[in-house]
């Protein structure tokens, strides 16, 4: 028999609970930012509680997003005994939940929690809301959580999901928050919160940065290793700035403004001055440093959207 996990995000954590033990094939479930309890939902509901059950459904705005509520539901919350539902679940469960969660309090996670027998497990979502507007990882842990619960169904047998080479960069209309996928991996970038409402991410300069400061690190480590230096870690410090070409003594022009990276490498280990200098001298053999010295040329074109490619990067 083939088994599933299933997984909720908040109103959604609670209907899976639900679900989960009416289906024999869900070996394993995940909540997120849910609930513990149908009060906490239906408190949530106050103000259009008159609406759904006059019209049979409302609107509902719940964390600046439009939910579609029936009557029906709020049928269901009333006839729901949580605490029994979660304790006799059956199921491996994993519950996330950030930790200033302003809409669905911690305190839920921990009642979930509390309630449940094992296997269960607990991740805190550090740094996110209740939309997870500041989180990319918590898919990942899902998926490498409920592997073990669900190896029955043969996803070695599957094709593994198409991937954009390179980078692949979105943005909405969420002012300037940037969705990143390299590869499998989920960035988020964004503009600094002086230029408004933001602060959701490091910004484009940012990463600019990062990549060198990573190649800077990874470089050394490399080096030292085939070396056998023993280098025990090192810390790479990086600032941009934009400087008047008239300043700078080393450039060949002076007119308009130059790009400026301050970097400013520690090492630890137990090193001597040579090992010092010539690990200092390799850092600007770094790729990415060789590439900002580089000539670069950008090709920009107009791509179109097929159907299967939707937006390339979830936001």
């Amino acid at each position: 028999m083939d088994l599933i996990c299933f997984i909720g995000h908040s109103f959604g954590g609670a209907a899976v609970l639900h679900a989960a033990r009416q289906i024999d094939s869900c070996s394993a479930v995940a909540t997120v930012g849910s609930p513990s309890d149908p009060e906490h939902v239906a408190r949530l509901l106050t103000t259009s509680r008159e609406a759904i059950e006059r019209d049979g459904e409302a609107e509902v705005q719940i964390a600046s997003r439009s939910f579609n509520i029936r009557r029906e539901f709020l049928e269901d919350l009333e006839q729901t005994r949580m605490e029994e539902t979660i304790h006799t679940l059956g199921r491996a469960l994993l519950v996330l939940h950030a930790p200033f969660d302003d809409i669905v309090g911690i305190d839920n996670a921990a009642r979930i929690f509390e309630a449940a027998r094992h296997p269960k497990s607990f991740l805190s979502l550090n740094g996110a809301d209740h939309l997870l507007r500041d989180v990319v990882d918590a898919g990942s842990v899902i998926a490498t959580w409920s592997a073990r619960y669900i190896v029955d169904l043969g996803l070695d047998a599957l094709e593994p999901p198409a991937v954009d080479p390179g980078v692949v960069v979105n943005i909405g209309r969420e002012k300037y928050r940037t969705d990143v996928r390299a590869a499998v991996h989920a960035l988020v970038a964004d503009e600094p919160p002086e230029v408004g409402d933001g602060g959701l991410g490091p910004g484009p300069y940012d990463f600019l940065l990062s990549a060198l400061g990573t190649c800077t690190a990874i470089t050394l480590r490399m080096y030292a290793d085939h070396k056998g230096w023993d280098l025990q870690g090192v810390q790479v410090h990086l600032q941009h700035d934009k400087i008047q070409a008239r300043d700078c003594v080393d450039w060949e022009t002076e007119d308009g403004q130059l790009d400026q990276i301050e970097r400013e490498i520690e090492l630890t280990g137990d090193l001597d001055p040579t090992q010092r200098a010539r690990l200092l001298e390799i850092a600007d053999r770094c790729p990415v440093h060789r590439t900002l010295h580089a000539e670069v040329r950008v090709r920009t074109r107009l791509r179109e959207k097929t159907r299967k490619e939707g937006r390339g990067v979830p936001s």
